[in-house]
């Protein structure tokens, strides 16, 4: 365990008192999300440590830096793990850029988001003070929810310091399906199953088939798998592990990925492009040279929104990465980043421009 807060209470102090913006490094696997932003290296992986961890609460306390890797170990001695199942990306990853990225892996459909498993967390505004929202237990907060806000900021709105995780226990066995379908039939048997009580805790088209997940009790998952038909996966884990790592022969390529949130009943889309879908059809990944502008109008009528991801093209980092806000919601983004970090000093522009 290492504890550097005083040493980065003391460099957020000094950045603020001469406006140095500064570039909050953890693990740096997370380096391509959002829009590039210069500053002077705030580093957080030195600030590492499980705090607390009572598996009987399962809830897990942990210092920003401290490697998912860690933290997966930890769990795995007492059958447990990190519910919303996170990407690392790498092999440094950290609880703390996963939070402030609000990643999460293929069972986010079926048993939250990172944000939801958020249950507390400690910061450093960009004023240099020590703020603590939440706690350890599901009912603690009264009002607005600040924890749950970091999750997704990227760090424009404080420096996360530790984090408190629900966890949940590993599944007893798991297996994966596959069915040879159509993109239109896939979402017609995901909507289907969707009503109906099946151990689904991931799934995933793409190409001409549908790979569906089980988990839960042998006898459970047996019973489902008769419902659901379709062939044995062999190597059921590494699947997975693959797609939510992004090491699946589909991000093999030179050409822009995008990633759209959208109502999950949206057709199948019309833009040229390879598409692969996640989460019983709420995130769709996409390959395609079509214009930002096309891709994002179509998400929005979707219901959603579309994310420049992998392979930007060059200057696209310098325009906006996420779908534009309307100036409503620009608006209350500027007042939070006033209030938290009112010089403006945090990861500046990570997001949007002038955030």
């Amino acid at each position: 365990m290492s504890d550097r807060l005083a040493e980065l209470r003391d460099q957020v102090r000094a950045a603020a008192a001469d406006g140095t913006p500064l570039r909050i490094v953890g693990g740096d696997t997370k380096h391509f999300l959002g829009r590039a932003t210069a500053g002077e290296a705030l580093a957080t992986a030195g600030h590492r440590g499980i705090v607390h961890y009572e598996p009987t609460e399962l809830v897990v306390t942990a210092r920003a830096g401290t490697p998912l890797a860690e933290i997966d170990a930890a769990l795995a001695e007492h059958n447990q793990i990190l519910g919303f199942e996170p990407p690392h990306l790498g092999a440094g990853a950290t609880v703390g850029g996963t939070v402030a990225c609000n990643l999460s892996g293929p069972r986010r459909a079926y048993a939250g988001a990172a944000r939801d498993f958020v249950l507390g967390t400690k910061l450093l505004n960009g004023r240099g003070e020590i703020l603590s929202f939440g706690g350890e237990v599901m009912k603690n907060v009264a009002g607005y929810d600040v924890s749950r806000l970091m999750a997704g900021a990227m760090g424009t709105l404080g420096v996360l310091l530790e984090v408190s995780l629900r966890v949940i226990p590993r599944p007893e066995t798991h297996i994966t399906l596959a069915r040879r379908t159509t993109d239109q039939e896939a979402l017609f048997l995901l909507h289907r199953w969707a009503g109906r009580q099946l151990p689904i805790t991931a799934t995933c088209f793409h190409g001409d088939t549908l790979y569906i997940r089980l988990c839960g009790t042998p006898k459970g998952v047996a019973a489902a798998r008769q419902r659901v038909g379709g062939d044995l996966v062999k190597d059921s884990a590494g699947f997975w592990t693959r797609l939510r790592e992004q090491r699946h022969a589909f991000f093999t390529t030179k050409r822009p990925i995008w990633r759209l949130s959208i109502a999950s009943d949206t057709p199948p889309g019309e833009i040229e492009g390879k598409w692969l879908y996640e989460w019983g059809g709420a995130q769709r990944w996409l390959v395609s040279d079509a214009p930002a502008d096309e891709i994002r109008a179509w998400a929005r009528a979707a219901g959603g929104h579309a994310t420049l991801v992998h392979n930007k093209p060059a200057g696209a980092e310098a325009g906006e990465v996420f779908q534009p806000l309307a100036p409503g919601l620009m608006a209350l983004h500027r007042r939070l980043k006033a209030a938290f970090d009112p010089e403006g000093i945090l990861n500046p522009g990570r997001l949007y421009a002038g955030l």
